[in-house]
């Protein structure tokens, strides 16, 4: 008897802790609840490894402005992340800028894309950037981007020599392989340079050239003579070159530049005596209609490096290294032992004062269309 009630009392335990397993098979464990709600939270994040960071309820439509349509890829992806709309204007830096004064503070886009910086520190010192405040900025390299958050850098555009190697040998011309070579009288009519007003890029190379030239508007004076006219757009001096139109173009040099030596009796000339350089701003416009996806942009861009790495490839070059130096599997393509050195303080506060002394030497060479 003692022995049958013993053996169902065994029966019964062994039929309760099935059940209780049972039902701890069908419940969550208190840890994988938690990972089911934020999926990244269930594991720690590799030091190595950026973070994206969550993305906050965002709606509407993002207006953007950028050097570049091509560009769109990559707000392709944001816009896929986040369900955005993004609309794209390409505009010089300097056009923005000018735009941007005109609307009197209501902004007709959210977000700034690409240009050369001088534009983006005179539009914060004239109050019309949108601070922006985010962790990965850390990691961003010190004086790439604002010390109050207005703008960041996004890369670095270099500047060298397109020349057209047919018209220099049917003019029998010599390549020049500095800045001072382009002084030569030989080259009168033949060299074709962008507006500094409109050209970010060119704005750089006026304001190194103003800071490594002994006397660099005597310099400009010289080039002036030599220049045929200066374009309205930084793209034209390469598409002049290519076109037979011009023997030496002074433009930014990329992967698009490069990719023209397959198509193109062309050659690319780093200058001997130094690389001007001018870092690419972005930023949020103040008082823009959906600041909000635009402030969420930058975080989204700079705290991811695979989002960094697809602005490389549109890039076609490889600068936002110089932004983000511990960014891994990209390889800067040049020395930056060769860029000249520059006080970047210099590109905003003085460029007015530049640009209205260059409007004046520029006479009537400077193209409005």
């Amino acid at each position: 008897m003692k022995l049958r009630k013993l053996t169902s009392l065994a029966l019964a335990l062994v039929m309760a802790l099935s059940l209780s397993a049972c039902g701890q098979k069908n419940q969550p464990s208190q840890s994988q609840s938690a990972g089911s709600q934020t999926p990244s939270s269930s594991s720690q994040p590799d030091p190595g490894q950026s973070q994206e960071p969550a993305a906050p309820e965002l709606s509407g439509t993002m207006k953007v402005v950028a050097t570049n349509e091509s560009y769109m890829t990559l707000f392709d992806q944001f816009a896929a992340d986040t369900g955005v709309k993004v609309e794209l204007l390409s505009m010089s830096s300097g056009d923005v800028l000018s735009k941007l004064r005109a609307e009197g503070g209501t902004p007709s886009a959210d977000l700034w894309f690409g240009g050369g910086i001088d534009a983006f520190m005179s539009a914060k010192a004239d109050g019309l950037l949108e601070q922006v405040s985010f962790d990965a900025s850390a990691d961003l390299a010190a004086g790439f981007k604002d010390p109050e958050g207005f703008w960041f850098s996004k890369g670095i555009t270099i500047v060298g020599f397109l020349v057209n190697n047919t018209l220099m040998d049917e003019l029998k011309l010599t390549a020049p392989a500095t800045w001072d070579d382009l002084l030569d009288p030989s080259y009168k009519g033949e060299i074709i340079m962008s507006n500094p007003a409109v050209s970010g890029t060119n704005y750089a190379v006026v304001n190194a050239m103003l800071q490594t030239k002994e006397d660099g508007w005597a310099y400009f004076q010289g080039l002036n003579e030599n220049i045929a006219y200066y374009a309205r757009r930084g793209s034209d001096p390469m598409n002049k070159v290519i076109s037979d139109e011009f023997a030496i173009g002074i433009t930014y040099i990329d992967g698009t530049i490069e990719a023209l030596l397959d198509e193109y009796d062309v050659s690319i000339i780093y200058p001997t005596d130094g690389i001007p350089w001018v870092p690419e701003g972005v930023a949020v416009f103040k008082n823009a209609e959906n600041a909000d996806a635009a402030k969420y942009f930058v975080e989204w861009l700079f705290s991811s490096d695979e989002h960094l790495k697809t602005l490389a490839e549109i890039d076609q070059k490889n600068a936002v290294k110089t932004i983000k130096p511990n960014l891994e599997g990209l390889e800067l393509g040049y020395d930056p032992s060769i860029l000249m050195e520059e006080d970047l303080s210099l590109f905003g506060s003085q460029r007015s004062e530049i640009l209205e002394k260059f409007e004046a030497l520029m006479g009537d060479k400077a193209v409005d269309e």
